[in-house]
């Protein structure tokens, strides 16, 4: 069965949430008998049309962007020559310009939406596009929410009723390096106190002015690995703050992160916004056995760290909670190792690619033969 994945942005033009999620989704369902192929937006298309771990990523040529939306005129005639060969065509919601395009090419394929988001940022001109999102969203044959916490919590898809299924984006251990004792030691010389752990992209919604403005009060270690569009400003608050127990390692390889993973005593995602809709980095610390830390937004977050059982939840944007919360991981290192172990368990019950790409293998399976 071929699978057409469609979204504004993949690698090796860029690699964040999403991108990882459409990865993730290529690799489980190749291993149920499902061939996919990628079309995104690229500036240089022909340069980065490529193959890429077992799949194909395809770009029609980038004209513009506005509003965090890519737009193109070749893709229209590309998506329409790709559709035609697919199968079943699997949407990655929210990109306006999607829409447009798939009601453009009339294909007639099975078609499934991952609702990774509500328009959070784009306040201003969600009354305008409402109309074609909800047109878009109805057209489409399923929609996939990624935890019950935003099938409950966002408006737009209460507002389908029964049209939603679950399933959460689960990661392949396996495809993720062992920390050598190298690795370890370079974690033990770049970090010689005990700390906490971010990883991530830095961006306005990640909460992290919120856990530099606590620092002070943190017994130990903060480390922040990532990069991102607010690095110099959080940087520039950590030193006017002068909270000299955050550290910034910047970018770190896959091997440097997996051996801050397994050494650090626990894992901080302070994100305080919607468009936190998710957290693969809480996937990946449940899977590595480490208690979490996150802050109550009423999205996916809440579902991979689960209060009082993997970690602590607590409130958003409240950096004397999230202090209390992180010393509770120093002072009680039973307690932290018992929610570990539970995030652990919960990584295997719930959050496995294997258990991904079968519910979305079982789910193409189902539309296509609903169609035919």
């Amino acid at each position: 069965m071929k699978v057409l994945h469609f979204f504004k942005t993949y690698w090796p033009d860029t690699f964040g949430g999403v991108e990882r999620t459409i990865h993730a989704i290529a690799q489980s369902t190749a291993r149920h008998g499902i061939e996919t192929e990628v079309l995104s937006l690229s500036r240089i298309p022909g340069e980065n049309t490529r193959a890429f771990d077992g799949h194909m990523a395809r770009k029609a040529k980038l004209d513009f962007e506005l509003a965090s939306t890519g737009f193109s005129r070749e893709v229209f005639r590309e998506f329409r020559a790709l559709a035609k060969n697919a199968d079943l065509i699997h949407y990655h919601f929210p990109w306006p310009f999607m829409d447009i395009v798939h009601f453009h090419a009339r294909h007639g394929k099975p078609t499934v939406v991952t609702y990774h988001s509500d328009i959070v940022k784009q306040k201003l001109i969600l009354p305008l596009y409402r109309p074609l999102m909800l047109r878009f969203l109805k057209d489409v044959d399923a929609i996939v929410a990624t935890s019950p916490d935003y099938l409950k919590s966002s408006p737009v898809l209460r507002a389908l009723g029964g049209k939603s299924t679950i399933i959460p984006i689960g990661i392949d251990e396996t495809a993720y390096p062992t920390p050598t004792e190298a690795d370890n030691s370079w974690c033990q010389a770049a970090v010689a106190e005990p700390f906490v752990l971010f990883v991530g992209v830095l961006r306005y919604y990640k909460g992290l002015d919120v856990l530099i403005e606590a620092a002070d009060r943190i017994r130990c270690k903060i480390v922040i690995a990532g990069s991102g569009p607010i690095e110099e400003s959080l940087k520039l608050q950590a030193k006017t703050l002068r909270r000299n127990n955050v550290m910034f390692l910047g970018e770190v390889t896959e091997q440097h992160k997996m051996a801050l993973l397994r050494n650090c005593l626990g894992f901080v995602f302070p994100s305080n916004q919607r468009s936190e809709a998710y957290g693969l980095s809480l996937v990946e610390a449940a899977m590595c056995g480490k208690p979490m830390i996150s802050c109550e937004i009423g999205t996916g977050t809440s579902y991979v760290n689960k209060a009082g059982e993997t970690g602590l939840v607590v409130p958003s944007s409240n950096p004397a909670h999230l202090a209390e919360a992180i010393n509770q991981i120093v002072d009680s290192p039973v307690e932290a190792a018992n929610w570990g172990q539970a995030a652990r368990d919960r990584y295997i019950r719930l959050f496995t690619a294997d258990r991904m790409g079968r519910a979305y293998a079982d789910l193409y399976r189902q539309l296509d033969s609903g169609r035919r």
